[in-house]
């Protein structure tokens, strides 16, 4: 049996971000982090679209996100730890009605300081080589596309790599005296009496009792704290013990085109947008569907975050779907992007989305013993240096969380009792 004051369970990049800021500030605490991969942000956390974006309706989203690519931009520039950031931007399409929705939530943002870029349809149409009319489009029309009315080019945001990320995470952890246990899984989490009277089967219902740890595959870790951070595997620990967390998990696919054509080349490094050399992260009006560039390998990532009738479904090993880029994306990209006639994927990957079915954010909070983060919702990555931070405050019982930068960030408001979230309008 092995103890430790503080068992985190989940060294994706929420689990390690939260372990890293535990760490820091309580360096004398003795942290196991486990994980049932053999390395360090192997699950879903490898498997995302690795952008991030500050730009969100929500200022609550606005404040994790924000502070999140500052500190992300200070391990770079200050620390000297590459992260590979390319601030390629966002470029956000929009139909005509979708645009003037999003007018005011945008003249909010630029009264809070924050730049965007506006272009109209015939710029776009020139500078990007794409069809922004569909009206004269049968097919187009059948399939409820819409037309690109504006694109809004959001300069504080791009392309991060996730190795990079979790290599920083990780190697300053232990730097810092904590300890990893990979090919580790967690079979179910170990709840005990806080008196124990030795009696069979404990606890009772009229104990006062605690989760203490896990047992695991390689045998039992009792802990003084718990915290979980498994990402879409959440549920499956704590739906035992009746502590109802509100994630569960979608697949969620990506599909990688080669830029083999000048017409691609010249789209995938598109010098009009940013000084980064390639596109932006773009997204379609409708649907949602986005085109991620990866300029290191010459390609363009093409996505959509499916929901209806996507089901909600765990799978350990999740496999891309070919029909889902030939009857799907491939028929929405290529009206909007001719570039992309007779494109087949080089490759495809997919992975689980932590779906947090109550709002869509982030989660944050304890329970018998027990600690939860996570629920990021597609966006661990945007947001994960806060939701660490933000975890470790909990920890300590303190009322607010010091994000980067100073703001100070109300803990309760990512809770599940007094929890304080703003709709957000901007999801992709």
């Amino acid at each position: 049996m092995v103890e430790c004051d503080v068992l985190l369970v989940g060294a994706g990049i929420i689990g390690l971000s939260t372990a890293y800021h535990l760490k820091s500030v309580h360096p004398e605490l003795e942290i196991l982090l486990v994980d049932k991969l053999g390395a360090a942000g192997q699950g879903s956390t490898a498997k995302s679209a690795a952008a991030f974006r500050c730009l969100f309706a929500s200022r609550t989203n606005f404040a994790l996100a924000d502070s999140s690519a500052e500190f992300y931009r200070h391990v770079q520039d200050d620390l000297g730890f590459d992260l590979k950031l390319r601030w390629a931007g966002y470029l956000w399409f929009f139909d005509e009605s979708g645009y003037h929705k999003m007018l005011p939530v945008l003249k909010d943002l630029s009264n809070r300081g924050f730049k965007y870029v506006e272009y109209d349809e015939s710029e776009l149409a020139r500078k990007l080589d794409m069809r922004t009319d569909l009206a004269n489009d049968e097919e187009a029309q059948m399939m409820g596309l819409g037309n690109v009315y504006k694109g809004i080019v959001i300069p504080k945001a791009g392309l991060i790599d996730v190795d990079s990320l979790v290599k920083f995470y990780e190697t300053e952890y232990l730097r810092l005296g904590g300890k990893i246990q990979y090919n580790t899984d967690v079979k179910e989490l170990l709840v005990e009496p806080r008196s124990p009277l030795g009696m069979p089967g404990e606890p009772y219902f009229w104990q006062d009792a605690s989760v203490r740890g896990a047992k695991t595959n390689r045998g039992v870790i009792k802990a003084e704290k718990t915290v979980i951070a498994a990402g879409a595997w959440t549920a499956q620990l704590l739906d035992p013990l009746g502590i109802e967390c509100f994630v569960k998990a979608k697949k969620r696919q990506i599909f990688s085109i080669k830029a083999k054509t000048e017409a691609l080349k010249k789209l995938l490094f598109t010098k009009d947008f940013s000084a980064a050399g390639c596109l932006p992260f773009t997204i379609l009006p409708k649907p949602s569907a986005y085109i991620r560039p990866a300029p290191e390998e010459d390609a363009l990532w093409l996505a959509y975050a499916d929901e209806f009738p996507r089901a909600f479904k765990i799978e350990d090993d999740p496999e891309p779907e070919e029909n889902f880029y030939q009857y799907g994306l491939y028929q929405v990209l290529v009206k909007y992007f001719p570039q992309f006639t007779d494109c087949q994927p080089f490759s495809a990957f997919a992975g689980l989305y932590e779906i947090n079915t109550l709002d869509g954010q982030p989660l944050v909070f304890e329970e018998n013993g027990l600690m939860v983060a996570g629920g990021a919702s597609g966006s661990g990555i945007l947001k994960a240096d806060a939701i660490g931070r933000i975890a470790a405050a909990l920890y300590e019982g303190e009322e607010y969380a010091s994000l980067y930068g100073g703001k100070a960030f109300k803990v309760s408001d990512l809770g599940l009792k007094n929890r304080n979230i703003e709709p957000e309008k901007l999801v992709i």
